[in-house]
């Protein structure tokens, strides 16, 4: 098999869900309008010196474009006050609604018509633009020395290097949750969340293509290639990423609630990658390896960024069980496998692009895709199996398992 041709389909088929640079540009300018607010003297946090940041997929540069046209966008962003404010001297609700009041100012200021809405963990605000989106503000405040401490030589175990180990662990930082029991007063023990630490965690992942870590040196003149935002990588990991959170959500569009979390497809995945520089060896690589990085007992799948934490703990709570999450995440994972193996397979243009919108929700243009890839042999078709309606998804995972050892 030609693997250049393989490489070339799966590159334009992950190019045709990629958003414009246009649309991150849009949702960096709100992330700067908004830090821009709290940075203000006249802040209600401006005395506890706060730290906003981007995360979630916007920050990593994996985000995918909404299936349908008028399909919204989910932006994330921390607000941490870094000084002045801790767990020994105020309550978790008393951080949220001092950030809350901050955030109710801004939509006053640049006329946002919807009121922030309080949710569990953050302050979500809606913009009507021409970018649909919403933005979820999520308070925090630094963890302890000494947890901070604790994580760092958790990860450590783990194999990843020290420089590293210590630089995530920094960022470690404490979360409000209204549905604890201690919300509404001082205590210590808050929710742990790091972000910012596991967007360090996932670049050092992409930084595994030596090709690409060379094409950005010369982009960035040498020594700056931090600076680069992360959606300009373009790194052959995000791609896989992308590809198989769209497969994810078109495979359960009318099962939200069983879908696998995407915080565990980006994580098995940028654990499962080995620096290929195609995007297909990528795929390949990753979609056999992953089934083996989910763990036989708890953590199933451990968070790098703090080791204790499973992001696999809700297939075993009892409240999820009516949603067979492990069952339905080995259904998706062979699923993909069969799906993507297939499309690198075909050579016809006009059945690889009815194969992308099928299960992709993608568009692509097959007199061009045809010049790209210089065929226009016909070749059979061959579709993976669809998940039929009512499927009665076994109790018992259909990944196979062997213990792994969890390690960057």
């Amino acid at each position: 098999m030609d693997n250049s041709t393989r490489n070339r389909i799966i590159e334009e088929v992950a190019r045709s869900i990629d958003i414009p640079d246009s649309a991150y540009e849009k949702a960096n300018a709100r992330y700067k309008d908004l830090a821009d607010w709290f940075g203000r003297k006249e802040a209600r946090c401006y005395n506890f010196q706060p730290h906003l940041y981007p995360q979630g997929s916007f920050r990593l540069g994996t985000v995918v474009r909404p299936i349908d046209d008028d399909g919204e966008y989910d932006l994330d962003m921390g607000c941490r006050l870094r000084q002045g404010f801790t767990k020994a001297t105020y309550t978790q609700q008393q951080l949220k609604n001092l950030i809350g009041a901050d955030v109710e100012d801004y939509r006053v200021a640049r006329g946002i018509k919807e009121k922030p809405k309080e949710k569990k963990r953050c302050w979500q605000l809606q913009y009507a633009d021409t970018l649909k989106f919403h933005l979820d503000i999520v308070p925090s405040i630094p963890e302890t020395v000494e947890r901070r401490r604790l994580i760092q030589e958790a990860i450590g175990r783990t194999g990843t290097p020290t420089e590293l180990a210590t630089l995530v662990a920094n960022l470690a930082g404490a979360i409000t949750d209204n549905r604890m029991w201690n919300y509404k007063i001082i205590d210590d023990d808050w929710l742990l969340s790091n972000s910012e630490g596991f967007a360090l965690w996932f670049i050092s992942r992409m930084k595994l293509a030596k090709t690409l870590m060379e094409s950005l040196s010369l982009r960035a003149k040498a020594a700056k290639v931090d600076e680069l935002p992360a959606y300009q990588w373009k790194s052959p990991l995000q791609r896989c990423v992308q590809l198989l959170k769209r497969h994810r959500d078109m495979l359960f569009a009318d099962d939200q609630d069983g879908k696998p979390a995407s915080i565990i497809i980006t994580t098995l995945a940028a654990r499962a990658y080995r620096g290929e520089a195609e995007i297909a060896d990528a795929l390949e690589t990753i979609l056999s390896t992953m089934g083996a990085l989910v763990r036989p007992t708890a953590p199933r799948i451990p968070n790098p960024v703090n080791p204790a934490e499973d992001f696999a703990d809700r297939w075993s709570d009892p409240a999820n069980k009516h949603h067979k999450l492990e069952a339905k995440f080995g259904i998706w994972l062979q699923q993909a496998q069969t799906y993507f193996d297939t499309l690198g397979k075909e050579r016809n243009p006009e059945l690889i692009a009815e194969m992308a919108k099928e299960k992709l929700g993608a568009s692509l243009n097959t007199k061009e895709l045809s010049i790209k890839l210089g065929t226009g042999t016909s070749s059979k078709l061959l579709k993976p199996a669809a998940v039929p309606a009512g499927l009665n998804f076994p109790d018992k995972p259909l990944v196979p398992r062997k213990p792994a050892g969890f390690a960057c």
